[in-house]
């Protein structure tokens, strides 16, 4: 497996596959924690965790445990267990080392546990890898690595461009949600730019 191809992949999993404006997974967090910029970043740190840690413990259980034994139907919820098993963990690291946080990120951390970007970065990771046999545990990896890597890029971003809205003279019937979800779409077109660039890269 070429270092281009690993590039590629990272690359791709932040600016072209990204989990949230691409693929519009994890939006509950993206809408709920993306207020205020050390929320966002803070949020999506835990995510890359998440991310990292659950694809490295689900691959090897999907397809040296479920896979011989015929129990692959039994993925999503084993996944979940997997997942909330690392929340809970991370939970209590934050919640003693790291307060502040722990506190301004409220009931969307114990929500990880159910946030569709992970469970669909552990599922999706499994398809790429059945339908290109180069696509093993290694780059399992550095796809989850790069979709947390590109959650935190959506999140930062767009952190950014709510505080700037805040400064904003918005329409009251745009005000709220409408002008968020605007906003939202235009930061998602702004990445389709990247296209022809990873498929250079992954060709």
């Amino acid at each position: 497996m070429s270092l281009k191809f690993l590039v590629g992949i990272f690359l791709a999993a932040i600016l072209t596959e990204n989990y949230i404006l691409n693929k519009f997974l994890g939006i509950c967090p993206f809408l709920g924690v993306s207020k205020k910029l050390n929320t966002a970043f803070g949020m999506s740190c835990a995510v890359t965790v998440v991310m990292v840690i659950a694809t490295a413990v689900t691959w090897p259980v999907y397809t040296y445990v479920l896979v011989p034994l015929n129990l692959d139907y039994l993925q999503t919820v084993v996944f979940i267990l997997i997942i909330a098993a690392l929340v809970q963990l991370l939970e209590t690291v934050m919640h003693k080392y790291m307060p502040p946080l722990y506190n301004a990120l409220g009931i969307y951390l114990p929500l990880i546990t159910t946030n569709c970007a992970v469970l669909g970065v552990t599922m999706l990771v499994l398809e790429k890898g059945a339908e290109n046999p180069s696509f093993g545990y290694l780059a399992s990896l550095v796809n989850a690595f790069g979709a947390g890597i590109g959650f935190m890029v959506a999140m930062v971003i767009f952190a950014g461009v709510r505080e700037r809205l805040e400064l904003c003279d918005v329409p009251n019937f745009l005000k709220g949600l409408p002008i968020t979800l605007i906003a939202a779409s235009l930061v998602a077109v702004s990445f389709l730019g990247f296209n022809g660039i990873i498929d250079r890269l992954l060709a």
